[in-house]
């Protein structure tokens, strides 16, 4: 069932502050980047579309879509002012290669391609409102 109850869950999903704090749920936050959406929190390390930057780089993302945190939710149209979430580069790199093939039966019609997708792995260090 997971780390907590039915009844508990059904607590948590009304984001009541007092309870929130009773389980030390963390600052998250919804940032946009690359044409996706990542939840994100304090210390998690995320693969996300290629960005320009050198390893060790910092870098901010002002697209905050909402932040949730022991006082309740923040939810921004469309986005959060003031908000920015800080992070830092620890990898550029290529992911493993994927095969295409494409092939029409009976033609004699038959391409392969491959394809490394681009990305950058971000280090999230702050959240700030």
């Amino acid at each position: 069932m997971g780390r907590w109850g039915d009844s508990e869950v059904e607590v948590l999903r009304s984001h009541d502050p007092a309870i929130l704090r009773s389980y030390d749920i963390n600052m998250y936050a919804i940032i946009a980047t690359g044409g996706k959406q990542y939840r994100v929190s304090e210390k998690d390390e995320i693969m996300i579309e290629r960005l320009k930057g050198a390893v060790g780089d910092k870098m901010a993302f002002d697209k905050v879509l909402m932040i949730g945190d022991t006082d309740g939710l923040k939810i921004g149209r469309p986005y959060v002012e003031g908000a920015a979430v800080e992070g830092e580069i620890l990898e550029q790199g290529r992911e493993p290669k994927i095969l295409v093939l494409k092939k029409k039966k009976r033609k004699g019609y038959k391409k392969q391609q491959g394809h490394r997708q681009c990305f950058t792995e971000v280090k999230i260090n702050k959240i700030s409102v």
